[in-house]
């Protein structure tokens, strides 16, 4: 999620287990240990592929949370001893702010290595990036609970349990699309064993379906509102890699993106593209791994580099009129060049 929302939710977490003592100071510590985990974004790991499909690695992982929150918890109560906040206490606070954090992050479409050192990516996908109603709730209760101590507390409790209850939601209503996407695969004759379905920007109502073949994809939007179940699917080509030689910065990406990508040339550049992270003609996560010479052949980058896409929110009131249920702009929608970074 956005650094703003791991905050607030680091903070309402850490208000919640300090009920009746939640106080500005804990606020603060919460929202600290909140943002934390992402500050791997400030390591370079040397190219572009690198440094985005090693991100949410060793500082999301399950396994070191622990004994790094242990190590925490026991400087703090080292040089700042309290009758109250004993090593269990603030053990505790710290391990529950730093889980709740990767968890979240593992409910959003980019993957979280959960289980690093171990290989593999966790998502879930029921969540978008930025979702106002699932920040704004805790940022509410935040606001309180600085400005109302005695009932501070009980607020962050009472919001921690409803931004629960809305990621629970999320997940209903995205089995509730994919049951209708496997009914339309079937009734369309299309493949069904690749198939992922992920929110569209800042909402859990409208939904988009990416399904894989060989050679091309389609790509479809569902809402919960919609009146009829049939979904309409663009198909587009997915591309092949042309060399014979497979870079490991490949090999990264096909792991990271379960081999969601398409291959595309273009100005001489070799684009690899994740078909998650983004919305039809314009994606999020393009990167080039290869560029021709001037024979015209391709030779692999030592290091790859991002390759530009536009974003804007000019299009969000067109997508406001799908989430409605307005299936007349689907065809219009999916070709938009409308990109979110995740």
């Amino acid at each position: 999620m956005d650094s703003i929302t791991q905050a607030a939710l680091g903070a309402t977490v850490a208000g919640a287990i300090a009920g009746k003592r939640c106080n500005a100071k804990v606020l603060a510590v919460g929202a600290a240990l909140g943002t934390l985990p992402d500050l791997d974004v400030m390591l370079d790991y040397g190219d572009a592929v690198s440094n985005t499909i090693k991100h949410r690695g060793f500082t999301h992982s399950l396994l070191l949370m622990p004994p790094f929150a242990l190590l925490l918890s026991w400087i703090y109560c080292r040089f700042r001893p309290d009758a109250f906040w004993t090593l269990g206490r603030v053990f505790f606070l710290t391990i529950s702010v730093l889980v709740t954090h990767t968890l979240l992050d593992a409910m959003t479409t980019y993957g979280t290595q959960l289980l690093w050192p171990f290989e593999g990516y966790f998502e879930l996908r029921n969540i978008f990036i930025i979702d106002p109603l699932y920040t704004l709730p805790l940022l509410i209760a935040i606001g309180v609970a600085l400005f109302s101590r005695s009932r501070g507390g009980r607020w962050c409790q009472a919001v921690v349990l409803i931004s629960t209850l809305y990621l629970v939601w999320g997940y209903a209503a995205q089995q509730s699309v994919t049951e209708r996407v496997q009914e339309n695969l079937a009734a369309q004759n299309l493949p069904s064993e690749n198939v992922i379905v992920m929110p569209t920007p800042f909402n859990t109502v409208l939904w988009r379906v990416v399904v894989m073949d060989e050679g091309k994809y389609w790509e479809g939007l569902a809402s919960i509102l919609d009146k009829d179940d049939r979904i309409d699917f663009v198909s587009r080509p997915t591309g092949s890699w042309p060399l014979e030689e497979k870079p490991e910065t490949l090999q990264g990406l096909k792991a990271f993106s379960h081999n969601y990508l398409k291959y595309r040339e273009e100005n001489d550049a070799l684009i690899v593209t994740d078909l998650r992270l983004g919305m039809a003609d314009s994606l999020s996560f393009q990167f080039v791994l290869a560029e021709k010479d001037d024979k015209g052949e391709w030779e692999l980058l030592d290091s790859t580099w991002r390759y530009p896409s536009e974003r804007g929110l000019e299009h969000l009131s067109a997508l406001w009129e799908r989430l409605k249920g307005d299936q007349s702009i689907d065809a219009n929608l999916q070709r938009l060049e409308l990109s979110y970074n995740q």
